[in-house]
């Protein structure tokens, strides 16, 4: 590897000197800024109400001690305050209400509590060691149910009686050992002759017999053995009880060192999977109390569930005919049921390999299925509201529709389904995306979180119940998370824009309703600095799509200066908008670029969220294929429309966005002339299978993607200078990968390339010192390749 000396030593003379070298006109400097929130301050979070909708409570640390604490604020005023101890114990966190919102379940230090929220007054209905969690009410809300270890109990609110529902039990049932021919003759034998063994044998019998007579009515035994038990729901009349078993794939687990330890000694962590991996296999069980009995749900009468993916069939061009359907179901994950008031069960399957979602009405005294939707993707199932084994569903309060998300226009929309008719109703239309959606308390009306105003903006809105104009509840530009009090009368928002981080407000629920700030969290060190507002572009890229990006420039930018392109990681993530970003260290480096005479662009590339399911899937089979050439046609418009010297652009990013830096490096030579490649993917089928999947299928069956898309593959195409930034206990993105990146680098004879470890962090740096040694680094690369 190539090591730079000068810049070293220059950087020496000037700290003899008393200069701040990384320090710039405005006395910005690296070291500062990388403290995180030690330095820009620490923004409320974890947002929840008082049942009686009166208090708020939040995390917070607003006097930098070494954690943050529980504070509250009242809705009619005043300043927060934090915690006692006492009054933390002593909190009602979470839990389920009941359908006046006069009661709540709620389960602390595993013990299950009923709260009685006129009253102020708790009851609490266990009291052991074994833990109990998961309460709910039963569909006449007459009793509570909970789970304690693998099985259901009831506690009925009137006697005060406690019932045990179901009797799932692990390992196999024992059986009395059969006796052997030889056995079971001496036996027999015995018995003909001595009648007192024959009087001794009828009375142990008959004693048995009188035994179990006289036991009471208990659940079936239900013995799962050596797989794993799940997702236990009941109906609302306590009829039926589901549940999913998973049998655990036996896979290798990539491992990890961990050279500095507190003992001295090296250790070695077992971490995931890699793609392609054996996945762990799921089956949905029904047990209906009543008939007491266990049965199992099948999917081989589903819509699809045979259906091959496309991308096969490239690998059997030769093959006439080419049989498009598999000889069995495909592997599904089925999340559910969700009950309807009247008894009704949906459910929600998920392929193993994401191409399909289905949801589905789920007979319960059959376990046949209904199909209600089908989305089918041939990238994979994503999006607002539609990832995940779930998704967002519920029931009208019809008890025949059911609500749900989907991607069917392209972007994630809230629709109905009649679960008698078929009849599906699209609720929200249009170029945006919902990202959240929940019914409102009297169920007249859904709350919704949505960038309707513009891929750029997050807003809370009131929709119609059956569809209609949203109503935007929150004024404020920028990001807005809104959290509805109990009443739904209030909101607490945390709200923060472009160059404010975020804060805690309250609102009435009401369109336009002013925003009160409670909370005041930014440092004097970082509000003496004039944070710039980067200015959203759009450009062209060479398809004809029109791309957003965000824009740092110098104060006085003339043309033929420096600039850098940012690349944001995991892919589907949105860094261009209005709000504080996740990736507030490098927002402040930008204007740190800036200030030193760099034009940055922050682009949110094919695969980003918040623009609807084409720019998430753009990259299907082709990482390094959209999402690079929208870089490399970033770098063209930087240098057509602001006159930057073509010849002077860098580029870095993080996690994706060092798999990105890789790839510009090694497949577009010259367009960059220097890179930072920062806890980089070298290798996609080395990483872990639930994300790569995806996006790639798997190595096995579809090598073409994982070739074109691994930057170990292009790394002879290196001509351009490239640092690379890794943690070596990142659990994520595994220091292997750079380290088998390196010796291929080194195999191909490059020597314009360095590489910085750092033993102590993992794939999110968590140390000020590892912050500001990784950006100090990134910025003297800059200076030294785009300036000189």
């Amino acid at each position: 590897m190539k090591q730079f000396f000068l810049p070293a030593l220059l950087l020496f003379f000037a700290a003899l000197a008393g200069a701040q070298p990384y320090a710039n006109r405005s006395n910005l400097r690296i070291e500062d800024f990388m403290q995180g929130e030690r330095f820009t301050g620490f923004s409320p979070d974890n947002v929840f109400w008082s049942d009686d909708s009166k208090t708020v409570y939040f995390t917070w640390n607003p006097d930098q001690d070494t954690l943050r604490s529980l504070y509250k604020v009242n809705v009619d005023g005043g300043k927060p305050a934090e915690l006692t101890v006492e009054e933390e114990r002593g909190l009602a966190r979470g839990g389920v209400y009941d359908r006046a919102y006069s009661r709540k379940l709620f389960a602390r230090n595993g013990d299950i509590f009923l709260l009685d929220i006129a009253a102020g007054q708790e009851r609490a209905i266990t009291q052991t060691v074994a833990g109990e969690f998961s309460p709910r009410f039963s569909g006449d809300e007459s009793q509570v149910i909970y789970q304690s270890g693998d099985n259901l109990f009831a506690w009925d609110m009137t006697t005060g009686a406690t019932l045990q529902l179901t009797q799932f039990l692990r390992g196999a049932k024992r059986e009395e050992p059969r006796k052997s021919a030889q056995e079971q003759w001496l036996e027999e034998d015995q018995l003909a002759l001595f009648e007192i063994l024959r009087e001794r044998k009828a009375e142990t019998e008959t004693r048995r017999l009188r035994t179990k007579a006289l036991e009471p009515k208990r659940p079936k035994e239900f013995y799962y053995g050596e797989k794993s038990l799940a997702n236990i729901q009941i109906s609302p009349d306590l009829r039926f009880v589901s549940f999913r078993l998973t049998t655990r794939a036996k896979t290798r687990q990539a491992q990890m060192p961990d050279y500095v330890t507190p003992s001295g000694f090296a250790t070695i962590e077992d971490t995931r999977t890699k793609v392609g991996a054996a996945q762990d296999t799921h089956e949905a069980g029904i047990y209906d109390r009543e008939r007491d009995t266990v049965y199992f749900i099948s999917t081989k009468t589903v819509e699809g569930i045979f259906d091959k993916p496309e991308f096969l069939a490239e690998y059997h061009r030769d093959t006439t005919p080419y049989n498009n359907r598999y000889d069995k179901p495909r592997e599904v994950f089925l999340s559910g049921p969700v009950f309807s008031d009247d008894g009704k069960a949906a459910v929600v399957l998920r392929s193993q390999d994401s191409k399909d979602r289905w949801i589905m009405l789920l007979d319960l005294e059959s376990g046949a299925l209904k199909l209600l939707d089908r989305q089918r993707d041939e990238a994979w199932i994503g999006g607002p509201g539609t990832g995940g084994w779930t998704g967002a569903i519920g029931w009208m309060p019809d008890n025949r529709r059911l609500w749900f998300q989907s991607e069917a226009s392209g972007y994630s929309h809230l629709y109905t389904v009649d679960v008698e008719s078929g009849e599906q109703v699209a609720l929200t239309q249009g170029k945006f995306e919902v990202l959240s959606a929940e019914l409102s308390r009297n169920k007249d009306a859904f709350f919704i979180t949505a960038n309707a105003e513009g891929p750029h903006e997050h807003h809370f809105y009131r929709l119609p119940l059956n569809g209609g104009k949203l109503e935007k509840i929150t004024p404020a530009k920028g990001g807005n998370r809104a959290f509805l009090s109990p009443d739904e009368k209030q909101i607490a928002v945390l709200h923060s824009f472009s160059n404010k981080p975020w804060e805690l407000h309250i609102m009435e629920n009401k369109a336009g309703a002013p925003m009160r700030q409670v909370t005041e969290s930014t440092t004097e060190a970082f509000r003496k600095y004039p944070w710039r507002v980067p200015e959203i572009v759009w450009f062209t890229a060479r398809d004809g799509v029109q791309v957003p990006a965000r824009l740092y420039r110098p104060a006085k930018a003339g043309r033929g200066g420096p600039a850098v392109i940012f690349v944001h990681g995991a892919g589907y993530l949105q860094n261009v908008h209005h709000w504080w970003s996740s990736y507030s260290r490098e927002f402040m480096f930008h204007n740190f670029l800036a200030d030193n005479g760099y034009t940055v662009l922050d682009i949110d590339f094919r695969a980003s969220a918040g623009y609807g399911r084409d720019w998430r899937t753009a990259i299907y089979r082709h990482m390094g294929g959209k999402d690079l050439s929208d870089q490399v046609d970033g770098a063209r418009f930087l240098a057509s429309r602001y006159g930057v010297n073509p010849k002077r652009i860098g580029i870095y990013g993080g996690s994706y966005g060092g798999f990105i830096t890789l790839m510009a490096l090694f497949t577009e030579p010259g367009v960059f002339r220097s890179g930072a490649a920062l806890r980089s993917v070298t290798d996609w089928a080395h990483y872990n299978h639930p994300y790569t999947a995806n996006i790639l299928n798997t190595p096995q069956e579809d090598s073409l993607a994982y070739r074109r898309s691994s930057p170990i593959y292009h790394a002879e195409g290196l001509k351009d200078e490239l640092l690379i930034l890794h943690g070596m206990i990142d659990s994520n993105v595994h220091f292997q990968d750079v380290v088998r990146l390196s010796q291929r680098l080194i195999e191909l004879g490059k020597d314009n390339w360095e590489m910085a470890v750092f033993p102590l962090e993992d794939h999110g740096f968590v140390t000020p010192s590892s912050w500001s040694d990784e950006y100090k680094r990134i910025y003297k690369l800059f200076e030294r390749t785009l300036k000189q």
